[in-house]
């Protein structure tokens, strides 16, 4: 008689979570958008948030959404890897084609194709934004206020580059865009403080406010800004 050995498995043991890395990816966010709209709204000067743009709220927030993947939260992996591909790409274009030996010749050249492409590009993100919004209505209010700012931001200044390069010039879309890009990098700062705050205390601090529209199911009680999902 054939003797079967039953074959005894452990449990799946679940990878413990890394630091939270949702507070650092809206720091590095909420400076980055700080300085650039602080130059559309012009009271900052001109090219100083490229270096920010490329280290901080590009590679910075990219390694934060590296992390959140490692951490299983599909939202902040999603929305810090996309910013900061937003952030890298803004500035790598601005460092080879702005700053370029024929900076003078292709702006020249250009005068309603850069406008146009700046345009269609915060258009594209906003598109990405806006779907995010609508799930950020599941984390939490402070969250859903990050882009909720964000969307207007992007909106107004897509609406000001078109104006732009169809020969407005002088329109005020984009320093609107300008101060609102201000009052989200204040709401993305806020909430990055309250995910430090929160997470160094034994009770929460400053509060983030309860999700629009019921919770995600089987949410880590964690005091994260961005609470990642966990299987059963």
């Amino acid at each position: 008689m054939a003797v079967v050995a039953e074959e005894v498995r452990a449990a799946p043991v679940e990878p413990l979570p890394v630091a939270d890395p949702a507070p650092l990816g809206l720091a590095a966010f909420a400076l980055t958008t700080f300085i650039l709209s602080g130059h559309n709204a012009t009271f900052i000067p001109d090219l100083i948030w490229v270096g920010l743009a490329l280290f901080y709220g590009g590679l910075v927030q990219l390694l934060a959404g590296m992390w959140e993947f490692r951490n299983r939260n599909v939202f902040g992996a999603t929305a810090f890897s996309t910013y900061g591909g937003f952030w890298l790409a803004l500035g790598t274009f601005v460092t080879f084609f702005v700053l370029s030996k024929n900076f003078a010749s292709a702006i020249t050249a250009t005068k309603t194709d850069l406008p146009n492409a700046l345009a269609w590009f915060l258009l594209a993100f906003a598109i990405f934004n806006f779907y995010m919004l609508l799930w950020s209505t599941r984390v939490n209010a402070a969250v859903f206020g990050v882009f909720l700012t964000l969307q207007i931001t992007e909106v107004l200044l897509a609406i000001g580059f078109f104006m732009e390069a169809h020969g407005h010039a002088n329109n005020g879309w984009i320093h609107a865009g300008g101060w609102a890009g201000i009052v989200t990098a204040a709401v993305a700062w806020y909430t990055s403080a309250a995910g430090v705050v929160n997470g160094m205390s034994p009770r929460p601090v400053l509060p983030v406010g309860a999700p629009f529209w019921g919770e995600l199911p089987q949410v880590a009680r964690r005091p994260s800004p961005m609470p990642r999902r966990v299987e059963s």
